[in-house]
């Protein structure tokens, strides 16, 4: 068993018999992220069973997401609205919150962004699940990768940060909706299928100084995908509980946040083995994304199953 990098705790397993071994990799998590350290690398194997989910994309550079980042929350924030970040519990609200204090605590990127220094610009985490995971993530620092140890031993949490609220009871979360700004809210669901982001939406989507910014996959026929898809067009509204919103605030998205390894991360992972698996079995993954990678694997010599 070795870490998958894919969320904390995530982990790929190695079973050995007598007639053959086999490492499942699970989900596996993309190089370079905050908080997480790299994927550890199998021994060899007989078979490989592995995750191909983006198997046919990039994503984006992490110094250009944090930058893209702070391009969006400054100019956003210049009129004084909100910023709603829909987001994930687990995984993705960490690393939102992460990079936000990097943006709000850096020198470098400060200098950079000075919109975002001085008076701490407000932070709400409206949601108790992840309210629940940041604790536990915050606990579980000794799993945490070197960077991350390092800012902690330098006196900087970088899960905690000046303007940082949580919002755990759901009197706070309706007093919350009556703010009137400047203020990033991030809040469930990631696809804005549920949860507390769907009051935030109601309450803002139709005031054109307010902010959604997408840092997550948006499947199809997720009201998600409906505001990104139809956002440009004239008149263009969204449903939530079967009542008509329109759609007023501006619409940003940012790439480069998901949990899963890329394409490159996944090849770089295999490549890492001391010797070549036996066979490369692909799984959990769109059939246009197994035959890319399997292409790519094949090119470097590898035997798919």
């Amino acid at each position: 068993m070795g870490r998958a990098g894919h969320i904390l705790g995530s982990a790929w397993v190695r079973f050995s018999g007598d007639c053959a071994t086999v490492v499942f990799s699970g989900d596996l998590g993309s190089r370079n992220t905050p908080l997480l350290p790299d994927p550890d690398i199998p021994e060899p194997c007989d078979l490989l069973v592995m995750e191909s989910t983006y198997g046919d994309r990039r994503h984006g550079d992490r110094n250009h997401r944090i930058e893209r980042l702070g391009e969006v929350l400054s100019h956003a924030l210049a009129d004084g609205g909100k910023v709603f970040v829909p987001a994930f519990s687990l995984g993705r609200s960490q690393e939102l919150i992460y990079e936000m204090d990097r943006l709000f605590s850096d020198a470098e990127w400060q200098a950079k962004f000075p919109e975002l220094a001085g008076e701490k610009v407000p932070v709400f985490l409206d949601s108790p699940l992840g309210l629940k995971i940041t604790e536990i993530y915050s606990r579980l620092g000794k799993f945490w990768d070197q960077e991350s140890r390092g800012l902690l031993a330098g006196g900087d949490h970088p899960l905690d940060f000046a303007g940082l609220y949580g919002v755990d009871s759901f009197k706070r979360h309706h007093r919350l909706l009556d703010y009137e700004g400047p203020g990033v809210i991030v809040a469930g669901s990631g696809m804005c299928s549920g949860g507390r982001i769907i009051d935030h939406l109601k309450a803002g989507i139709g005031e054109t100084r307010n902010d959604i910014l997408f840092a997550g996959y948006q499947a199809n026929g997720t009201p998600g995908r409906d505001i990104l898809q139809y956002h440009k067009r004239p008149g263009a509204y969204v449903y939530f509980d079967d009542k008509k919103y329109e759609i007023k605030a501006r619409v940003h998205q940012l790439s480069g946040y998901s949990a899963h390894a890329d394409c490159d991360d996944l090849v770089a992972w295999v490549t890492a083995m001391a010797e070549k698996p036996g066979k490369i079995k692909l799984v959990h993954g769109d059939s246009g994304a197994q035959k890319a990678l399997a292409g790519k694997l094949a090119g470097n010599g590898y035997l798919m199953a």
